[in-house]
């Protein structure tokens, strides 16, 4: 295949019209990839680029779009939300799609204000894109996308200790699941990640994000659960699950309060979610985790998820 003559151009420049047969190329790939529906995601893309409104970049070669790359401002903070070209394995494309990746990291690092910039790119093989990204001074973080099967698959009640109560999650949890969240992730590797985690207040924002807003499917609350101290009453575990598909569950966050780990909470939280999934007729959860967290993953691994992908996250500071 010859080398795409493509020009680079703003995406504020395009309409719905211009990208939709991309994005449902796209939305096949993490369909087929990660059991995942894009829909509401590619609706969003779509609605911001017929106003106008969506920063990034377009990759066009005699009228037709072969890839995009989009982004947004979080305060000082730069996020890429997605970068996708079409036939990427072949290396005439690969290269347009690091095209797309420098002019948009570029601009976010050009950007008054921008102090940090992010980028999770699930659809991407770990490794696959992350010449533009080491090149521009950003640091990696592999991460796994992993599966679980409920179909047919027993999912054992394990022991925890009687003072903890699991019960569903609640809206008035708002504010003590972002307290636990915060203190969760002091001095994380995922906190580098996310910076979100640093803060209570940043914490707030993420939760609000995953249960009031499609930003990661649809929130599930009857697949959501909290861990509770009888004695004090007090937020000790959190799991926070999302339907990514009719017939696929994904858990959105779980963590468990530093002095209450290695006590059975997590994998009991995560057995609740499962069941509640399972008896719906659910056929599989997933959950992302940074490879690094060796217990996590291990933990993961033993209830039965399953390694589907390695993919990469990004991280820069000024």
């Amino acid at each position: 295949m010859s080398e795409p003559k493509a020009e680079i151009l703003d995406l504020r420049h395009f309409s719905s019209s211009d990208l939709r047969a991309l994005l449902e190329e796209e939305s096949r790939q993490w369909s087929d990839l990660l059991r995942w529906d894009y829909q509401s995601s590619r609706d969003m893309i779509l609605r911001y680029l017929d106003s106008r409104i969506l920063p990034g970049y377009a990759a066009v070669r005699q009228g037709e779009v072969l890839g995009y790359c989009f982004f947004v401002y979080e305060g000082s903070k730069g996020v890429i939300g997605d970068l996708y070209v079409r036939d990427a394995s072949q290396p005439a494309f690969a290269q347009l799609q690091e095209e797309l990746a420098l002019h948009s990291i570029n601009t976010l690092q050009q950007s008054p204000g921008v102090q940090r910039i992010e980028a999770q790119l699930l659809l991407h093989e770990g490794g696959t894109v992350v010449r533009p990204f080491q090149r521009c001074g950003f640091r990696r973080h592999p991460r796994l996308f992993l599966l679980k099967p409920l179909v047919g698959v027993p999912d054992p009640r394990p022991a925890y200790p009687a003072e903890i109560e699991i019960r569903h999650w609640s809206e008035q949890d708002f504010p003590a699941a972002a307290a636990l969240i915060t203190s969760s992730y002091q001095g994380h590797i995922d906190a580098d990640i996310n910076d979100q985690y640093r803060t209570v207040a940043g914490s707030t924002r993420f939760l609000n994000n995953i249960v009031r807003f499609p930003g990661c499917g649809q929130f599930d609350a009857a697949a959501s659960f909290v861990a509770l101290h009888r004695p004090t009453r007090s937020l000790v575990g959190l799991i926070l699950c999302s339907r990514i598909r009719d017939d696929v569950g994904h858990v959105t966050q779980i963590c468990v309060q530093p002095r209450q780990r290695a006590r059975g909470i997590g994998e009991a939280l995560l057995s609740a979610s499962a069941r509640e999934l399972a008896h719906r007729g659910l056929a599989a959860v997933s959950l992302t985790v940074t490879r690094a967290n060796e217990s996590a993953v291990a933990l993961y691994e033993r209830l039965g998820y399953r390694r589907q992908r390695l993919f990469d996250a990004f991280v820069w500071e000024d």
